[in-house]
């Protein structure tokens, strides 16, 4: 019989073997590719079944995507602390291994739900595993860089990472239309997570190296988050990631009602706007790279607000004249993605930058933040669906003030650079 012992056995002398020195080495050319990959089991849990919210509503409740949308984040939310912890303590390898095997197994019980509270829980349990696959890469980065330098890395593992919006609407869609249920898509979700268990073990490398593990207790590690949370650069760029990720998943919760009830589009179609935002937000976290290395982080992160503010004005206005049409509406987003690819990266960057030591738990605690503000964002939108884009766009503007007035506290020094 082979035990979870030998498992993590395996695990523990793979990472051995394949250890790299952050402080004396660049990282491997292949791991913005892989950290890109598993990065991308986000957007892949989400978007890919955003098309098949009217079909859910069909055969449990209204308000049940919106629901599993919301219990998805507070798992998200809740994984990432346990994640962030044992990142530090264990490395990086394992505690990834152990979460992507979580996703796929609840993906699978999402398949199999019988009822709207069961699938709830099974996305919330997917959520905590998956919670590795977004802690974990962001810890490495920090492992092996800091400033613009983590920045441009940062920037091109999401450039990988936002191939995944663009393909996973529209698998979405093509499941929907070939499938013989809805279900399939969680079994699609599961393989995804079979293909990252396979590439975390045949490739990526541990950058913890074990001199610089965390061994401290609990209350110890109580203290640490206490003294995270009270340094101000932590605090005020996790904000402005934290507005970021509230009209992130407002506009997620949104778009389903805006474009396939309000404007009466197919799923397919749908599915077809969500793939090409995710294009270009591919070209836009080019454009972050480019910018990040003329104009530094903070400038740009203050560009993206001002521009994603710009856009939440637009939709706005919008949502008060309905009769517009759709292209507007999908114009106003896309201006959003534009602005809010400035946000994830270089917000995360300079939250970290003094928490090189134990970053897999400032990122953890950066991150809770973020989708526990998320899920309630996500369900505000549920409550206060009313069959126009007003719920979305009104959370998306208050989002961009919010941030506004973080990235205005930012405290005004030069992020350190290793």
């Amino acid at each position: 019989m082979w035990s979870v012992g030998q498992t993590c056995n395996i695990f523990i002398l793979r990472s051995k073997r394949c250890a790299v020195q952050p402080e004396t080495s660049d990282p491997p050319h292949h791991l913005t590719l892989l950290l890109g990959f598993i990065i991308a089991i986000g957007p892949v849990s989400v978007d890919m079944y955003l098309p098949a919210f009217p079909l859910i509503s069909n055969e449990f409740s209204m308000a049940t995507p919106q629901l599993t949308l919301a219990s998805y984040f507070f798992g998200f939310a809740a994984g990432q602390m346990a994640q962030g912890l044992l990142s530090d303590r264990f490395g990086r390898r394992l505690p990834l291994a152990a979460g992507l095997l979580l996703y796929t197994l609840a993906s699978l019980g999402c398949a199999l739900a019988h009822s709207g509270l069961s699938l709830c829980w099974f996305r919330a349990l997917a959520a905590f595993g998956a919670a590795a696959s977004i802690v974990v890469p962001r810890a490495m980065v920090r492992d092996f860089a800091d400033g613009d330098r983590a920045s441009a890395l940062m920037s091109e593992i999401y450039q990988v990472m936002s191939v995944a919006p663009v393909i996973a609407p529209v698998l979405g869609s093509l499941v929907l239309l070939t499938a013989p249920s809805w279900r399939v898509i969680f079994v699609v979700a599961a393989l995804y997570g079979v293909a990252g268990l396979f590439l975390l073990y045949r490739y990526l490398p541990e950058s913890l190296p074990p001199e610089r593990r965390l061994s401290a207790s609990i209350p110890a590690t109580w203290r640490l988050y206490a003294d995270i949370i009270q340094e101000p650069g932590f605090v005020s760029n996790t904000l402005v990631g934290t507005y970021g990720m509230c009209a992130l998943f407002a506009y997620l919760a949104g778009a389903p009602t805006v474009f396939m009830v309000q404007h009466q589009m197919p799923q397919w179609q749908f599915g077809v706007i969500l793939a090409v935002l995710g294009a270009a937000t591919i070209g836009f976290y080019r454009l972050n790279k480019y910018l990040v290395t003329k104009l530094g982080t903070p400038r740009v992160i203050t560009l993206g607000v001002a521009i994603w503010l710009s856009a939440a004005i637009c939709l706005m206005l919008l949502a008060w004249t309905p009769d517009s049409g759709v292209v507007p509406v999908f114009l106003g987003l896309l201006l959003f993605g534009f602005g809010y690819s400035f946000i994830p990266g270089n917000a995360q960057v300079g939250a970290l930058s003094h928490h090189r030591s134990h970053a897999g738990t400032a990122t953890a605690l950066m991150s809770t933040m973020q989708y526990c503000a998320g899920g309630v964002a996500g369900a505000l939108v549920g409550k206060l669906a009313n069959g126009t884009a007003m719920p979305m766009a009104s959370i998306m503007l208050v989002c961009a003030l919010g941030a506004a007035t973080a990235a205005w506290l930012r405290p005004r020094t030069v992020m350190h650079t290793s």
